[in-house]
């Protein structure tokens, strides 16, 4: 199977916003950063994926199959969580097991129990005593439970501390190695996505600006640290601001040359440093005290 989730120009009109063409393509193996400002479209376009927003137009199909068509079959391969567990909080994990066991065909729970050990999750404990980062192991261990190839997260690491964090992160890694799962995570914690993602999806405003691979999106830009300040060459950057008597800005890669002739230093951007500029140079704002 070439691809475990394909998007082709997906659209969803509301009165303020539009998604607009969404398109693309998540292959075994792969870990999937979706990312953009809040309000870009990020959850929207998981919901859809999932059938939970009806959307206007385009198609959606997981293991080869629509999602609108295969979307019982479908779901009991994929694992999905929204960024907040909030049904039944008032029941322990065990109970919860009990539940979600009946809704998948290949529930494992000898898996669900190893994997509930791994993670050190009291079995006892009640939905509403989880700390954040546990409710994100819980929805993991959910997943791996009936051996989903696909996971679509929300919002996993938000709220986590590094600690919880980088173990989440170590775990998604150990999830793909094999190369015959997947997993797409929406979030705004760009430095996860540097540990850990292969690829990066990036919408604005309800488009998608860039989808591929991770490298190729950072090779495409570089970061320029302008201690002369030279502005006959401030027409070349995507976006720039000010610090500390410096100019610092995100240019094109094809631009490097230009700085480089002229002394100024050239340094590899890392994903937040991308984002913002790109964000910058897309929402002119002006604010007036």
């Amino acid at each position: 199977m070439s691809t475990l989730l394909k998007l082709e120009k997906v659209n969803k009109s509301y009165p303020s916003f539009h998604l607009k063409d969404v398109s693309f393509v998540i292959r075994p193996g792969e870990i999937m950063g979706f990312i953009g400002r809040n309000g870009a479209g990020k959850t929207t376009t998981l919901k859809s994926i999932m059938n939970l927003v009806h959307y206007d137009s385009g198609t959606i199909a997981a293991f080869d199959k629509d999602m609108k068509d295969f979307e019982l079959e479908n779901k009991q391969r994929i694992g999905f969580a929204l960024s907040e567990i909030n049904y039944y909080p008032n029941k322990t994990i065990r109970s919860l097991m009990k539940v979600t066991r009946k809704f998948y065909k290949n529930f494992d729970e000898n898996k669900f129990l190893e994997v509930c050990r791994l993670f050190n999750l009291d079995l006892d404990k009640k939905l509403e005593e989880l700390s954040s980062g546990m409710k994100v192991k819980y929805s993991v261990a959910i997943a791996l439970s009936h051996h989903a190839e696909l996971l679509i997260l929300d919002e996993p690491t938000s709220g986590l501390d590094p600690v919880s964090r980088d173990e989440i992160l170590d775990i998604f890694k150990e999830i793909v190695k094999n190369k015959d799962r997947a997993i797409l995570f929406s979030t705004h914690i760009t430095s996860d996505l540097d540990k850990c993602a292969s690829h990066i999806t990036y919408i604005h405003d309800g488009s998608i600006l860039y989808t591929g691979s991770k490298q190729d999106f950072i090779n495409s830009y570089a970061f320029v640290v302008d201690k002369t300040n030279n502005v006959l060459l401030e027409k070349e950057y995507i976006a720039y601001k000010e610090v500390d008597e410096h100019i610092e800005g995100l240019v094109s890669s094809d631009k490097k040359d230009l700085f480089k002739k002229k002394g100024i230093e050239i340094k590899e951007p890392d994903l937040e440093q991308i984002m913002v500029y790109l964000e910058r140079s897309k929402n002119h704002e002006s604010f007036t005290l």
